[in-house]
């Protein structure tokens, strides 16, 4: 399997810290990730965003590691965060999680999640 990002120069060239698109060549095995939130085993949310969006991001890769996958296999994320004032934090971690991986990229705000508490919520698609 080969990817390639398209990032077309009548669009501006590449995006800062995704990819407008992820082209995946050859037959590939692909991943459906659901929307992973921040809460650990238990169940337990911690009331802190950014431990919330790197407990989240933790899931996506112990799901993707189950799948025989990591994080370099994703090739389209969904974001969803409850404020925009979070906005930088996450950034932050994704960044780190990610370390320089850009897979296409759609964040949106939203008024809510199912629980008050859950702050981010993130969904992959990734392929090998």
């Amino acid at each position: 399997m080969t990817t390639s990002r398209i990032n077309p120069a009548a669009m501006g060239g590449e995006p800062g810290a995704y990819s407008n698109g992820i082209l995946v060549e050859a037959p590939a095995a692909t991943l459906y990730v659901a929307g992973q939130i921040g809460i650990d085993a238990k169940g337990v949310a911690s009331a802190d965003f950014v431990e919330q969006t790197q407990q989240a991001w933790k899931n996506v890769e112990t799901i993707l590691a189950d799948a025989g996958m990591k994080l370099s296999n994703i090739v389209k994320t969904t974001i969803y965060l409850t404020d925009a004032k979070d906005y930088p934090d996450f950034v932050k971690v994704r960044t780190g999680v990610l370390a320089g991986h850009k897979p296409a990229s759609t964040l949106v705000y939203v008024s809510a999640l199912v629980k008050p508490e859950w702050k981010v919520e993130i969904d992959v698609v990734a392929v090998r």
